[in-house]
C-alpha cells in the first residue's frame, strides 16, 4: 500500500489593514488605497475606515491608519486615540496634532535656527461667556500696542495661532486696518506676524520625515492654481537649504506626514506655515506629477508601518507624543582573534 503523501499547508501571512480616514476629497484616498493593494504586498491590504459607536479600549482592526479629518471632527480624534492604545499606528500622531498650535511652532523654529518672521501671539477680541473681568486679572490691559507695531512692523498679517486653510486671515497695512480686522477675530486667539517681501515661495510636501518634494507655490493666486506648474530654475544652494529645514522641522515637530510652506526674500527661506498634517493632495490642486509622488510615497510610508508591527503600548499618556521608540539594532556579535 503506498504511503499517504503528507501535504503541509502554507500558512496563510496574517493580514495587517491600513485604514484611510476622510471627509470631501475625492482624488487622494481613493488613489492611495488602490496604489496599496495594486502593489500585492503579502499580507497588506488597504480600505477606507469603517466605524460606528466605538467601545472603549477596543481594537479598530488596523496596523496602520491614515488620518485627513479628525482636525474638523472630534468623534475622528478621539476614535484614533483610542486605537492608538491598541497599538494602531496613525499618520498622523493624534495625541501630537492634539497638543500642537502655529505660535508654539514658530518659537521651535526659531530655537532650531530656522528662519521664521517675527511673531506675537495676541489675546482674544472678544471671550466666551463665562469668561469675565475677574478672569483677566492676570492679562495686561490695555495692551503695549505701540511696542507690538514697533516689533512687527507693518506690513503684516493677522491670523488664528492654530487655524488653517486661509481661514480668517487679514493682510494688514496699518494700526487702522488692524484694529478693523481684530474687531472681527470673534473669540479667536490670533498673531500677528510681519509680512515677508517674497520673491520665491514653496510648499513642500514632506513624507516619514525623510522624503522631500519642494513645490513652487504662489499664496496670491485664486486657491485652485497656486501651484506653480511651469516654475522655473532655483538656486540649488536655496533648494538644498529649504529641505534642510524642512526636515528639521517635520523631526522635530514628529509630524509623518507635513508641508512646510517657505516665503523667500533675499536669498533667507522663511519658514512661514508648517502645521499641515493633512496638507491638500488633490490631483487637480497639486498636478499629476506631484500627486504621483504624494500618493506613492504616503502608500510606502504606511506599508513601511503596518509591517513593523503595533505601536508604542507605554500607557504613559507622554509616550504618545513620542511615538513609537526605534527599533533596537542588533547587536555586533564579537569575533574571537
Amino acid at each position: 500500500m503506498a504511503a499517504k503523501k503528507t501535504v503541509k499547508k502554507k500558512a496563510a501571512a496574517k493580514i495587517r489593514k491600513i485604514g484611510v480616514l476622510f471627509g470631501v476629497e475625492n482624488t487622494f484616498p481613493g488613489a492611495l488605497v488602490e496604489h496599496i493593494n495594486a502593489l500585492e504586498i503579502d499580507g497588506i491590504q488597504a480600505e477606507f475606515v469603517h466605524l460606528g459607536g466605538v467601545q472603549e479600549a477596543s481594537d479598530s482592526g488596523y496596523a496602520v491608519i491614515v488620518d485627513r479629518i479628525s482636525h474638523d471632527m472630534p468623534f475622528y480624534r478621539s476614535y484614533l486615540k483610542n486605537a492608538a492604545l491598541s497599538g494602531t499606528q496613525i499618520v498622523n500622531n493624534p495625541f501630537w496634532w492634539s497638543a500642537d498650535d502655529k505660535f508654539f511652532n514658530y518659537a521651535l523654529a526659531s530655537k532650531l535656527g530656522v528662519a521664521v518672521p517675527k511673531t506675537v501671539l495676541l489675546p482674544p477680541k472678544d471671550y466666551p461667556p463665562q469668561i469675565n473681568t475677574r478672569s483677566l486679572r492676570n492679562l495686561e490691559y490695555p495692551l503695549d500696542w505701540a511696542g507690538i507695531f514697533d516689533y512687527i512692523g507693518f506690513p503684516a498679517f493677522l491670523k488664528p495661532h492654530d487655524g488653517g486653510g486661509w481661514r480668517d486671515v487679514f493682510h494688514v497695512h496699518n494700526p487702522e486696518e488692524f484694529f478693523r480686522a481684530y474687531d472681527q477675530t470673534r473669540d479667536l486667539c490670533m498673531t500677528l506676524q510681519a509680512a515677508v517681501k517674497f520673491n520665491e515661495y514653496f510648499r513642500c510636501y514632506v513624507v516619514g520625515q525623510e522624503k522631500v518634494r519642494i513645490m513652487p507655490y504662489d499664496p496670491r493666486r485664486p486657491h485652485e492654481h497656486r501651484y506653480v506648474l511651469d516654475s522655473p530654475e532655483y538656486d540649488p544652494k536655496l533648494l538644498a537649504r529649504v529641505e534642510k529645514d524642512a526636515l528639521t522641522l517635520c523631526k522635530a515637530l514628529g509630524y509623518d506626514l507635513n508641508t512646510v510652506e517657505f516665503a523667500v526674500e533675499d536669498g533667507i527661506p522663511y519658514a512661514i506655515d508648517f502645521m499641515n498634517p493633512a496638507p491638500d493632495a488633490d490631483l487637480h490642486s497639486v498636478g499629476k506629477e506631484s500627486f504621483t509622488w504624494i500618493v506613492d510615497e504616503v502608500a510606502k510610508l504606511a506599508i513601511k508601518k503596518a509591517q513593523a508591527g503595533p505601536g508604542t503600548l507605554d500607557l504613559n499618556w507622554s509616550a504618545f507624543l513620542k511615538g513609537p521608540a526605534p527599533a533596537k539594532k542588533a547587536a555586533a556579535k564579537k569575533v574571537a582573534k
